[in-house]
């Protein structure tokens, strides 16, 4: 089965109208639903749809960009912590479940930091930077041990019902973004080329690089974290060795399994090579994508009641269990997940590749849900390709106009390694 591909101009269209309906006084929505507490004002959700509103350079949307930083930084928590969501009709604020959410704290920061470097509103980044600057000190804590990479709990992250915990990738490369900006805000604003913080930042892109892909069997590289721990992984692994970025390690071993969103950040954030960048491309071709609709899952392969981690992943989750096979996180396929490919592909000069990724953004967005066109689904089940989780999902909408804007030549992040361009 092929997926029907809408209009493009109609398409963007449609997710530009969604984004503006999700606009309020305390900034982005997740969505307009009233489906469990999606319509809140969220962390996660709200800077990464923020992100996208700058591309577009509409006023409004940057502006909701705006009061959705500022609305978090109002609840921020004693220690520094970012809401993972605010309920701005009941004043509920959560900084997480059983955990709190790290990303939370991380994308805040980017997010901060984007919003000035496009906008150079220099009040709202003034106000800001204390604030940033108490997040980063407490990410400074959550090393734990002084090591350079944030530990993160199980649930600590956007795959809040998912089987990985430890040194994530995802956050590491969120991390690394971090510091960046924050170097970044420091040297323009307060004039403070702050060399321990560029030291600091320089060492954490080495540690992802070797730590978090597996070569050929020569030298230990240099900044591997536990030299004996990162051996008896390679040995252990098959399916990713030379093939792309491993998803976390912990004090229990390593694992295998292909995070989407971080492999595409891998390489949207320079950490990649040219090399590992073809090398994961590939794997992405001919393992991981269906043909049907190009869309990147969470993570692959699927686990399924025979597998190991079906135990652990059945009994993690919030109101109810998602992640039944090809749903959710558990290789549901993300069309927010792919708008950040989209980007990284446009920014490659990979027109034609990221031209069919952003078609396939489309399709999903204009799945019917509830009987209603333009479902924009959370995710697209990755076995029968029907529309699944929360509809009217805005991050949703925001991919389709990531990946427009993108290839108009537009950049997700303006901030850079030494603010110079990622190559």
């Amino acid at each position: 089965m092929t997926l029907k591909t809408p209009d493009h101009r109609e398409a963007v269209s449609q997710a530009e109208a969604l984004l503006k309906n999700c606009i309020t006084g305390h900034g982005f929505l997740a969505s307009p639903t009233d489906s469990d507490n999606y319509r809140r004002i969220w962390g996660r959700d709200g800077i990464i749809i923020g992100l996208a509103a700058l591309m577009t350079d509409d006023h409004d949307m940057i502006a909701a960009l705006r009061s959705t930083l500022e609305t978090l930084v109002k609840h921020q928590g004693p220690h520094g912590e970012i809401p993972s969501n605010v309920d701005i009709r009941s004043g509920r604020v959560s900084y997480g479940g059983m955990t709190g959410r790290v990303d939370a704290d991380l994308w805040f920061v980017i997010g901060c930091g984007e919003y000035w470097n496009v906008t150079r509103d220099d009040s709202f980044i003034q106000r800001m930077l204390p604030a940033i600057e108490k997040v980063v000190f407490l990410l400074g804590a959550w090393e734990f041990n002084n090591r350079g990479l944030l530990y993160v709990p199980a649930t600590g992250d956007w795959a809040d019902e998912y089987v990985h915990n430890g040194y994530i990738l995802y956050d590491q490369l969120l991390y690394l973004q971090t510091l960046r900006t924050l170097h970044h805000l420091r040297r323009r604003i307060t004039d403070d080329d702050d060399h321990d913080l560029r030291t600091r930042t320089s060492l954490l892109k080495h540690r992802i690089q070797d730590n978090y892909w597996f070569g050929s069997d020569a030298a230990i590289p240099d900044d591997v974290y536990h030299e004996i721990f990162f051996e008896k992984g390679r040995k252990a692994a098959d399916r990713c060795t030379r093939r792309y970025w491993l998803p976390f390690f912990s004090p229990h071993g390593y694992g295998y399994r292909f995070d989407g969103f971080a492999n595409v950040l891998a390489s949207l954030l320079g950490v990649s090579t040219p090399s590992r960048r073809r090398t994961v491309d590939a794997y992405i071709d001919r393992h991981v994508v269906p043909d049907e609709i190009k869309l990147l899952p969470a993570f692959h392969p699927v686990i399924k009641p025979i597998d190991k981690d079906w135990e652990d992943l059945h009994i993690t989750f919030s109101y109810s269990f998602k992640n039944r096979p090809y749903e959710f996180h558990n290789g549901g396929l993300w069309p927010m997940v792919t708008g950040f490919y989209v980007a990284d592909l446009a920014r490659r000069g990979e027109t034609a590749k990221a031209k069919d990724y952003l078609a396939g953004i489309h399709g999903a967005n204009a799945m019917s849900m509830d009987k209603l066109p333009w479902g924009f689904p959370e995710y697209v089940n990755g076995s029968d390709f029907s529309a699944g989780g929360n509809r009217q999902q805005c991050w949703s909408a925001s991919a389709a106009l990531m990946g427009h804007y993108a290839l108009k030549g537009k950049k997700v992040f303006t901030i850079h390694e030494d603010d110079t361009p990622v190559q």
